[in-house]
């Protein structure tokens, strides 16, 4: 009964500090997906923590609205896969690709024969987020403050970062901890200055929210490929449904001369779309609530100011073509967790120790992250990128051979669909759903799809042109090089 009044008391005490001193053992900045599961994971340690947010209105966003199997997965370790109930959420069963209106399901891969299939869910992104905070006010260690982040507070002596600078309502207040989080989004200010990479933008996604539209293969996500950019669909609720549209910057049947986006998808988006589907665009294309967010990457890297650690958007970002956003950043607070426990470290204030463990972070995490940060940019590379996309790399190093490139990539598009419909799938789905954390099985589906490419190639050469077959095969593989390469190498140099 002592130890138990001792640890009510301590408790008791941890609480008036951070309200009347405004002092936690972590500030995290930021109360969306991974400020919230961050700050419950650490509160049910024991650690003291203060969770700030500009607004604790429901966020309403366009992305985040879909978490794989190895999400759902995560949050069942972190204690918060209840906060995937009561949300209208939707289950997932894996992907139904077209490629020119031919389709493909793709099931995600059960472990063993007889275990259940995996399932993804999808849902209203806000509603999710509303869930993630209701988690964190209940835990008795976590204090929730509505207030605007605008500096971090840093010793001028030992430059270590000692909290943050708020505003709320014109009054300016300071909180302090131990270790500073800064997980506020994509478009986080806070730590730009900390980190040594800049995020990089070719396309925003477009979307819009269509009415009782009847998907071809409910309870699967939908990604239709064609010669325009990639489509996502996704039904995110009992009768709303999200279409995604990838539009890359300075595209041509999106100028304003050709009626702007909504020219763009009536004329060119509308008429890829499954009939059944068309309706319902139309209906919403007509409503006109059009919202974008942009496409951005950006590589992780080591945290290594004392005192500070910057997670989620705020440290790395791919495309969201394949949905991995939110299983990469619930499974770095599953990592983070076990490296900052108390049984290894004691205290958050051992400031050497902690920058040790937020090294073995940077690194452990990249056995689940790298695999869905490469492949979500590499599939864009492939799926949406031209010929004139490579040219520089192309021509810097093979004199012309961006005239070969769009037919390259062409080749490795029908490839990657043809090794689909050879039943190929467990593997290939597994690293999409966050299931597989191997990134050598990525490399190795990755040249495979290259190999059969220029196999379906040799199969389509007329035979007068069979000399050239040789030169064509060896641009086939280049090309495949160029869109894996430098995302492999930003995994391995940050």
């Amino acid at each position: 009964m002592t130890s138990v009044n001792g640890h009510v008391s301590k408790s008791q005490q941890a609480a008036q500090r951070r309200i009347e001193h405004h002092e936690a053992d972590v500030v995290i900045v930021g109360a969306g997906i991974m400020g919230c599961a961050l700050a419950v994971a650490l509160g049910r340690q024991g650690r003291s923590v203060i969770l700030l947010e500009n607004s604790m209105k429901e966020p309403d966003r366009i992305v985040g609205e879909l978490l794989q199997p190895g999400g759902v997965h995560a949050l069942e370790m972190l204690g918060l896969r209840d906060c995937l109930e009561e949300i209208d959420s939707i289950d997932v069963k894996g992907y139904y690709v077209s490629y020119f209106g031919e389709p493909v399901l793709l099931d995600y891969p059960k472990s063993t024969p007889s275990s259940a299939s995996p399932l993804g869910r999808t849902f209203h992104h806000g509603r999710f987020v509303i869930k993630l905070r209701a988690a964190a006010l209940a835990c008795a260690n976590v204090t929730v403050v509505e207030t605007k982040a605008t500096a971090l507070v840093t010793s001028s002596y030992t430059q270590q970062v000692l909290g943050v600078e708020c505003v709320a309502k014109d009054l300016k207040d300071c909180y302090f901890a131990q270790l500073t989080v800064v997980a506020n989004g994509y478009d986080s200010k806070l730590g730009k200055s900390y980190h040594p990479h800049t995020p990089t933008r070719r396309s925003k996604f477009w979307g819009l929210e269509l009415i009782d539209a009847k998907l071809p293969a409910p309870c699967y996500g939908h990604v239709l490929l064609s010669n325009s950019p990639p489509v996502l669909m996704y039904q995110i609720g009992t009768h709303e449904t999200r279409i995604l549209v990838d539009i890359p910057d300075n595209l041509p049947s999106a100028s304003v001369k050709n009626g702007g986006v909504k020219g763009h998808l009536r004329n060119t988006i509308l008429p890829i779309l499954p009939e059944s589907v068309q309706p319902s665009f139309l209906a919403a294309l007509e409503k006109g609530q059009l919202r974008s967010m942009p496409n951005s990457f950006l590589p992780a890297s080591a945290n290594k100011t004392p005192g500070l650690a910057i997670l989620g958007d705020a440290l790395n970002m791919r495309h969201p073509l394949t949905g991995g956003g939110m299983t990469v950043a619930l499974n770095d607070v599953c990592v983070l967790r076990d490296l900052l426990s108390p049984e290894r470290v004691p205290s958050l204030s051992d400031t050497r120790l902690v920058l040790k463990q937020l090294s073995r972070f940077h690194w452990t995490r990249k056995n689940s992250a790298t695999v869905i940060n490469i492949l979500a940019q590499a599939l864009y590379m492939l799926f949406a990128a031209n010929g004139m996309c490579l040219f520089r790399v192309f021509s810097s190093l093979v004199p012309h051979a961006y005239i070969h490139s769009d037919q390259n990539l062409k080749a490795l598009q029908r490839g990657c669909f043809r090794y689909f419909q050879l039943g190929y799938v467990a593997g290939p789905v597994g690293l999409l759903a966050g299931l597989i954390k191997q990134p050598f099985i990525l490399f190795s589906h990755f040249f495979s799809v290259a190999f059969l490419s220029i196999w379906v190639l040799f199969r389509e050469t007329p035979v007068s042109r069979l000399l050239l077959f040789p030169f064509q095969s060896i641009m086939v593989f280049w090309t495949a090089c160029v869109v894996i390469a430098p995302y492999i190498f930003a995994e391995i140099w940050s």
